[in-house]
């Protein structure tokens, strides 16, 4: 654990609870506005005949401008005195909740705001289901407008109680809420005098001193992504840290060698850990392609034909027992059959149900095989090698997006 140099922050939240203003007020107040960007918004805020309004620094499409909603993606940056933090900001209409999976994905940090006087509602529900789905490390509860409750503690307290009992359910262990107006400021950067009551951090300061957990000794994970000439396998480490001289595997064939040489665009390169873009030759002539994985010997991932999977369905086709896709993982794609859909989860309880289908917005298990081996992880261990994307036959679109739980079988 500790304090990292840049942390990366997914904000969600149901329609109409402020999210834009919120994500604007952090931008505002950690001085992370242009001067020519704060006049645009001025000027814009007064045509509207309103005092400054924040949500236009982040609602960064003309038409959703004009319409008064975020459906985007959209990446803001600003930087405390410990960290740097990217700002993942994710839409909150129910039908973009396929863009909330991709923004959380890389996430450290789910913070989702919350309308004190609504609660929890579906979407909020939905989202903090995508965050344990997606083993976000951390779920900070911004319970926004408290303003408009006269800063009312029991209001606070309420909400929650209701977010850590959902969040119990779902399986996120703790849950760090902060009483915040938006609009007003209060406890976004600055203590609030009308909160009393409240001894803890502000929303700012909680974001610098969260800590994110490191993962110290991980194996070794490099999908290949190009094969570059002179067989120069190159990729991002996925996890772990890659040497000259290492012993290898490479997945899904079983090979084994030693890592001969280790490059990047600078040059030669004594080690390569997780997230650094590397060339690597290896030892023996082997023909090694696209989608394979090089892995630690000693720690190899598990080569399956079939794995159980979390499913967060992306698209409007429904998923069944029986169905084909194609699945997308690392960089290879190989056909896939849904053999079984065994629960989906209520997004009102947070419980798990059975179920023989799940339809659009839905989380659910699934069992799926392949028609080509798969060197695979849980994703609890890895983000990239535990992932995949179910693709329709035909058409090539987004089905579901997989997230492997454990593997069915395996041959290391």
């Amino acid at each position: 654990m500790g304090v990292t140099g840049l942390l990366r922050v997914a904000t969600a939240g149901s329609v109409d609870d402020g999210k834009s203003t919120l994500v604007g007020r952090l931008l505002y107040d950690g001085k992370a506005v242009l001067a020519d960007t704060l006049q645009a918004v001025s000027s814009a805020s007064r045509a509207r005949g309103s005092e400054l309004d924040l949500s236009l620094l982040v609602d960064g499409l003309r038409s959703e401008r004009e319409q008064g909603i975020t459906i985007d993606v959209a990446h803001r940056y600003l930087s405390t005195p410990a960290r740097d933090v990217i700002l993942i900001d994710c839409p909150g209409h129910v039908e973009y909740t396929r863009n909330t999976v991709t923004g959380m994905s890389s996430a450290d940090v789910a913070l989702l705001l919350v309308d004190v006087r609504n609660g929890l509602v579906e979407q909020t529900r939905r989202h903090a289901a995508v965050a344990a789905l997606l083993r976000v490390p951390h779920l900070i509860l911004a319970v926004n407008k408290i303003d408009l409750t006269g800063y009312d503690q029991t209001a606070f307290a309420q909400v929650v109680t209701d977010a850590e009992a959902y969040a119990k359910e779902v399986g996120i262990a703790r849950v760090t809420a902060v009483p915040v107006s938006a609009k007003a400021g209060d406890n976004v950067s600055v203590p609030s005098p009308s909160t009393p009551w409240y001894e803890g951090p502000t929303l700012l300061h909680l974001l610098a001193s969260v800590e994110v957990p490191v993962r110290a000794g991980a194996p070794l994970r490099l999908p290949v992504q190009w094969v570059a000439p002179g067989r120069r396998y190159t990729g991002t480490v996925a996890s772990g840290v890659l040497r000259p001289g290492d012993d290898v595997v490479v997945q899904p064939s079983g090979r084994r060698t030693r890592v001969r040489t280790l490059e990047d665009a600078d040059g030669e390169l004594d080690a390569a850990g997780e997230g650094a873009a590397a060339a690597v030759t290896l030892a023996d002539d082997l023909h090694v392609g696209r989608g394979e994985l090089i892995a630690a010997a000693d720690a190899p991932a598990d080569v399956v034909r079939e794995f159980v999977a979390d499913l967060a369905i992306l698209g409007e086709r429904p998923v069944r027992a029986g169905d084909r896709v194609l699945v997308r993982h690392t960089g290879r794609v190989v056909r896939g059959l849904v053999r079984e859909v065994t629960d989906t989860v209520d997004i009102d309880t947070g419980r798990r149900r059975p179920a023989d289908r799940l339809e659009t917005n839905d989380i659910g298990r699934v069992t799926i095989a392949v028609a080509e081996p798969l060197a695979v992880d849980p994703y609890g261990l890895d983000r990239t090698t535990g992932a995949a994307l179910l693709l329709a036959e035909r058409t090539g679109d987004a089905i579901a997006a997989a997230l492997v739980r454990r593997p069915e079988q395996g041959d290391r």
